[in-house]
């Protein structure tokens, strides 16, 4: 029977899938549009279980706060032209969503949700994803706050999500000050929040080199060994600024650190602000990027 292009354009919007595709569907179904979704849902099932060992290291990392919950999720697919289809990003904020409407334990558990808004579970909504855009699309990770006051911060149209979480008092809006403190993180990358947190084999092994370097400074070395402490002890100084977040110089206003900022915004505004805890999500970090030869990968495709 004939198909017409009024029928593959009304299945192409419904699935997202290419009109060739569509109109193989619809010849195969014998015109039936349901019975077509089907056909293509299939397949797509079956190119996921393809595309599934393709390596998925761009993507999004987003941050949110939605209903009092702090959710902060990374999705990965293969290409950062994906990674700015509208399709792709309405999916990594119904991920989101999920989350914080479902507050799973752990990933297993939120692959298992029912997808906001569907009666779908995570997993299968993963699967429509991956018929739809044509690429490996992987739900990778995520973390939440329920306590306090969240503040998200997405740079870069989604390289980084910060989500920082604060302890307010007093009827004030910190939005403003978590935000500046999550740009800080962002852009940082502190190792530690506070310097109370840093282990003790962390701090041994930064005084064993910084000792070592002095050893080998013939200036350095001739000083007494209690004038050489005194100088690991300020330079130890040196790397909490460098590596914790509350004690670095706060980027806006180089005349205080983020800590006296935090103060300093929060007896402006007339409460007080403490910061607990922040999740800094990158895009790809810890992927291992499968290095292609674009020309190689071209001549494979054609045969030569």
């Amino acid at each position: 029977m004939a198909i017409s292009a009024k029928d593959v354009q009304k299945l192409r919007e419904m699935t997202g899938v290419g009109m060739m595709d569509c109109k193989k569907a619809l010849t195969e179904a014998e015109g039936n549009m349901d019975k077509a979704v089907e056909i293509l849902r299939e397949k797509g099932l079956a190119a996921s279980q393809k595309k599934a060992g393709r390596i998925a290291a761009e993507g999004m990392a987003y941050a949110a706060v939605i209903d009092g919950v702090g959710v902060v999720v990374e999705v990965n697919a293969e290409t950062d032209f994906v990674a700015k289809n509208e399709k792709f990003v309405d999916f990594v904020k119904g991920v989101a969503a999920t989350v914080a409407a479902n507050k799973p334990a752990d990933l297993d558990a939120l692959m298992e949700c029912k997808y906001q808004g569907t009666d779908l579970t995570v997993t299968q909504q993963q699967q429509e994803m991956v018929l739809v855009i044509g690429e490996n699309i992987k739900v990778r990770r995520f973390a939440m706050f329920t306590e306090g006051v969240s503040v998200p911060y997405i740079h870069a149209g989604g390289k980084i999500g910060v989500l920082v979480n604060l302890e307010v008092t007093g009827d004030i809006d910190a939005t403003e000050v978590g935000k500046d403190v999550a740009m800080q993180i962002a852009a940082l990358r502190p190792r530690f929040w506070d310097k109370s947190e840093v282990d003790q084999a962390t701090l041994d092994e930064e005084k064993k080199i910084m000792l070592v370097q002095m050893s080998n400074d013939p200036k350095m070395a001739s000083k007494p060994e209690q004038v050489r402490e005194k100088i690991v002890m300020g330079k130890m100084n040196k790397f909490y600024e460098e590596n914790c977040l509350l004690q670095q110089e706060f980027v806006k206003d180089g005349s205080m650190s983020v800590a006296q900022y935090i103060a300093s915004a929060a007896k402006a505004l007339g409460g007080t602000i403490t910061f607990k805890s922040a999740i800094r999500f990158e895009k790809g970090e810890g992927i291992e990027k499968k290095e292609e030869n674009f020309a190689e990968e071209i001549a494979k495709q054609l045969g030569q």
